[in-house]
């Protein structure tokens, strides 16, 4: 760190409640007291990775977006400098469910037409290769959306939550939903806090604020609700991570991709180099958040107690860790929560089910009839099951094998219908393996549902009518954009940690929607 350098700033503000005018005035104060005012293409990203009333807590709410943009276009109203061309808000939910959907059940549209911004569905728009040159990349380049490859004045939203992969869900993690689904699921394993610190690279906020009025504990997808009635606001990621572990009793540098992107400069961890001020302390904030329950837990020791008996080996050898905090093991927690959503009778329906996951050399303890699920492609196991001799082999792949040019989307449909067809062809079998890495959460809820006869949360009745609409609509309009045909030249972008445009319009690499779905 310079010592000369201005120290990043932390704010900690209190708000009662979901008031967007309450809001606007405390953030516009934070703006003022960080000196900032938006300009040129301003793009704020939420985390709207699912919405909908059983999923209240899982997304920066809609009011708190709509304060942050009056506030907003109140600093850019009596700015002198550089104009504000565009205010945005752009995002991809959660993988194989529409944006549109998303933004549908958390009450975005009438905000947007209310506020008068443009809104983005990444899954949607035109994506931008972005190459790496730091040293500690898992890879060369990697593709984003072109409205956060343009934006100059870049805003994150996003909610204070806990997360089954990466200890916590703060600003740096929000920074998963910058790429659309067949980009995001590379490197989505155990390599994740890699993959995150490594998406720094792409573009720094100019701003940060963290819907903490209702915080999110436990889980990511269907976190418990917490009262802390916070604001958090800061210009530093690591500045505003670090604090924000600092209230739930976490010690930052143990996140690894919190550390990482520190020990690469973007911030500092420690508060001897980070100015906190606000009308809340952290004294208080840690009180508000006495007992905060983080989410890693080991996909063993989560289904203790109930139907379904999990089982854990190490990932690939050859990129060794003890356990994949970033894939298959994490979904699956997540999955069996939105399947519990939707069906209370989950746990009394579920029948004696196993799940195993990476190179796991124990035991499995199925009796005859109960079905042994191996989940993802770094499965192993070789061992006898009822009368017969089960060998389940690795079909890992390296990273250096996933090209992103030739990444491909999944279709939430086509896995319902190839999850159903592999059930089916396997019915009388003593076990069936599910391939991909990660397996999503969304293939391994289909898994559950279709092995236990369980209501399936995509064919609910109060939902299938607006996601069929946004589905259609989704896939419509990249249908239309690659009809219309964009041209594949050249890379011209580098990596932009600073957050100032370096993109070469005439030497963009672009890849449509839909380029890699063939």
């Amino acid at each position: 760190m310079d010592p000369n350098a201005a120290k990043p700033k932390v704010i900690l503000r209190h708000c009662d409640a979901y008031d967007p005018e309450a809001i606007r005035k405390i953030v516009r104060e934070g703006l003022e007291e960080l000196g900032l005012r938006p300009f040129g293409r301003t793009l704020l990203k939420p985390n709207v990775v699912a919405s909908g009333e059983l999923f209240e807590h899982a997304h920066t709410r809609v009011e708190f977006v709509e304060g942050v943009i009056l506030a907003l276009k109140d600093r850019a109203s009596s700015q002198e400098g550089p104009r504000l061309e565009e205010i945005a808000v752009g995002e991809r939910c959660g993988i194989t469910v529409p944006t549109r959907f998303a933004f549908e059940g958390a009450g975005f549209y009438p905000m947007f037409k209310r506020t008068g911004v443009q809104h983005y569905c990444f899954e949607e728009v035109q994506q931008v290769e972005v190459r790496y040159t730091h040293k500690e990349r898992l890879r060369d380049y990697v593709f984003t959306p072109e409205p956060v490859a343009r934006a100059d004045f870049f805003v994150n939203l996003p909610k204070f939550k806990s997360h089954p992969w990466t200890t916590v869900t703060f600003s740096m993690k929000n920074y998963i939903g910058i790429q659309d689904d067949r980009h995001r699921l590379i490197d989505h394993d155990h390599k994740l806090d890699e993959k995150v610190a490594d998406l720094q690279h792409i573009v720094q906020p100019r701003f940060i604020a963290i819907d903490c009025i209702i915080a999110g504990e436990g889980r990511m997808l269907t976190p418990i609700p917490r009262n802390m009635n916070l604001i958090i606001m800061g210009n530093n990621q690591c500045a505003v991570d670090a604090v924000g572990c600092m209230i739930i009793g976490v010690d930052p540098h143990s996140v690894p991709h919190i550390r990482m992107a520190s020990e690469r400069g973007f911030g500092p961890l420690d508060l001897e180099h980070i100015d906190v001020s606000g009308d809340v302390s952290l004294a208080t904030a840690k009180e508000r958040a006495k007992g905060f329950k983080v989410g890693l837990i080991r996909v063993e020791k989560y289904f203790e107690g109930t139907n379904i008996t999990a089982y854990a080996g190490p990932p690939p050898e050859k990129e060794h860790t003890d356990y994949c905090w970033g894939g298959c093991p994490g979904a699956i927690e997540e999955a069996i929560e939105i399947i519990r959503l939707f069906d209370e009778q989950t746990d009394t329906k579920m029948p004696r089910l196993h799940v195993v996951f990476g190179n796991y050399q124990g035991g499995i303890d199925a009796r005859p009839g109960e079905k042994v699920i191996f989940i993802g492609d770094c499965a192993e196991w070789k061992g006898q099951l009822g009368d017969k001799l089960v060998q389940i082999s690795s079909k890992y792949k390296g990273r250096e094998t996933k090209d992103p040019h030739h990444a491909k989307h999944d279709d939430i449909y086509a896995k319902l219908v190839s999850v159903s067809a592999k059930f089916l062809a396997n019915r009388n079998e003593p076990s069936i393996r599910l391939e991909g890495c990660p397996v999503s959460v969304a293939e391994q809820m289909l898994a559950i549902v279709t092995v236990a006869g369980l209501k399936n949360p995509i064919f609910d009745p109060d939902n299938i009518l607006g996601f069929n609409k946004a589905y259609l609509g989704w896939r419509a309009a990249a249908a239309a954009k690659r009809l219309r045909g964009i041209p594949y030249q050249k890379p011209g972008i580098s990596e932009r940690g600073d957050g100032a445009p370096t993109i070469n319009k005439d030497t963009a690499s672009y890849l449509a929607p839909t380029d890699a779905e063939e």
